[in-house]
């Protein structure tokens, strides 16, 4: 196993990441930008350099700065986390050719799949249903609109490149469609400089699943079942559990054969995700991969007991998994929610000192966070702060207790999403497990 393991990130996933490193009796190198000095994940680590200023192009994207600091430190291998550079077939391409091992998939892979484009292309190779749309790049607004008249409005426009639902746009006519192209084609340019735009047909009322799986450098792959992440805003997943309350058991096995069949075609090694979304007739439809740990991935590490992170260190170090499809097992119900330094109402960002801290505490309850009393949350960066993570044997188990943990959770000095996602999860829709993506937008906004 390594002896050493850089960690490219910041905030929650980085003290996620220490954590199992140091139960593998493996040091850590962090690094951090100058207004994450004082961050927490900066001082559990074993050692940590600074790498340069605030923006995040001058720190946690310096490609160079990163690769030299695991040079000089003696790190082994660099673990990407989620966002930033781990998406990044360029940064994943560095460290291998600095010597250095990439924990993740290979540079090929993540280019393969950093394509939404591409990705259609090779999903329907590998027999995985995909959404009616188009294969190839739409070169203007003209050919944008005849292309959706061809397919039928309402259509989704969106961008090739990223993710995050950036340069993404539900339009219903030809008139919405001339006003949004452009705008969605500039921004998706500023944010991923790509800005390569396609259109696929909208699924009305979809569930959005996705299935983990885990795959090593010995052609097995296995799937470690799903999780619903339907509840969104603006594109963004807010709330996360596993099992699926949808899917009926028949609709799980053929998504999880389909994962597999999409892993094995494109030779996917670690941890990944393939996403998909479902209609109201349990259809499923490829929608795109994450060739990275996901934020929402404790609710899978809860109802299989696996430890991610530990197998993506040991898949990375050339280990076969140690268990099958077969002999996993999953137990229970697993909810997370993601909490956010912003206004419940706007979503606006609210930075600023948290004066007081108090994490609601009992059995079956897990937090990853961030911050502690006296933290700076930064304009700078995501203002998501951490996650609440609760267990219980049954969906209705989980679902009081992560009610009544978000009552009991306090963040003073900044406001915070909280009573939103207590709105969410205790609404009767949420209750009876049938909310899709358009719950927050219906249900939430529009009271």
């Amino acid at each position: 196993m390594f002896s050493k393991v850089l960690i490219a990130n910041r905030g929650e996933i980085a003290r996620r990441i220490i954590r199992t490193c140091d139960k593998l009796g493996i040091d850590t190198v962090a690094v951090y930008s100058e207004a994450d000095a004082e961050s927490l994940h900066v001082k559990e680590a074993t050692e940590s350099y600074c790498i340069g200023k605030p923006p995040v192009a001058q720190s946690y994207l310096n490609i160079d700065a990163i690769i030299e600091v695991a040079k000089k430190s003696g790190a082994q291998a660099i673990h990407p986390g989620y966002g930033l550079l781990s998406e990044n077939a360029n940064f994943a391409k560095r460290v291998e050719d600095a010597g250095l091992v990439f924990i993740g998939p290979t540079s090929d892979v993540i280019q393969a799949m950093g394509s939404k484009i591409e990705a259609r292309k090779t999903m329907e190779l590998a027999g995985v249903p995909i959404i009616q749309g188009v294969n190839d790049p739409i070169a203007n607004v003209d050919e944008a609109v005849k292309t959706s008249e061809d397919i039928g409005y309402p259509v989704m426009l969106k961008a090739s490149a990223g993710g995050g639902g950036i340069g993404m746009q539900l339009v219903d006519s030809e008139d919405e469609l001339r006003k949004a192209f452009e705008g969605n084609q500039k921004r998706a340019q500023s944010f991923f400089g790509d800005g390569t735009m396609f259109i696929e047909k909208y699924i009305d009322q979809p569930h959005h699943v996705e299935v983990q799986v885990l795959a090593d450098k010995h052609g097995n792959v296995v799937p470690v079942f799903e999780r619903e992440c339907s509840i969104q805003r603006r594109n963004q997943k807010v709330v996360e559990e596993a099992p699926s309350p949808f899917i009926s058991e028949e609709t799980r096995q053929k998504m999880l054969n389909a994962a597999v069949d999409a892993a094995k075609h494109i030779g996917y090694t670690n941890a990944g995700t393939i996403e998909f979304l479902v209609d109201s007739q349990q259809n499923f439809y490829f929608l795109e991969m994450n060739t990275r740990l996901q934020v929402e991935h404790p609710v899978t590490e809860e109802i299989t007991g696996l430890d991610l992170v530990e197998q993506q260190l040991k898949v990375a170090n050339g280990e076969t998994l140690a268990f099958t499809r077969e002999s996993l097992n999953r137990n229970g119900h697993s909810i997370e929610v993601r909490i956010y330094a912003e206004n419940p109402i706007t979503f606006f960002p609210s930075p600023g000192k948290i004066t007081h801290l108090q994490l609601p505490k009992g059995d079956g309850i897990r937090h990853e966070v961030a911050i502690g009393s006296g933290s700076v949350v930064t304009p700078f960066y995501d203002p998501m702060i951490g996650k609440l993570i609760v267990f219980g044997q049954t969906r209705s188990e989980a679902c009081v207790k992560l009610a009544d943990a978000l009552r009991n959770y306090v963040i003073e000095g900044i406001q915070t999403n909280i009573p939103m996602l207590l709105d969410i999860v205790t609404h009767p829709q949420f209750i009876e497990g049938v909310t899709t993506t358009k719950f927050v937008e219906e249900y939430y906004l529009s009271k």
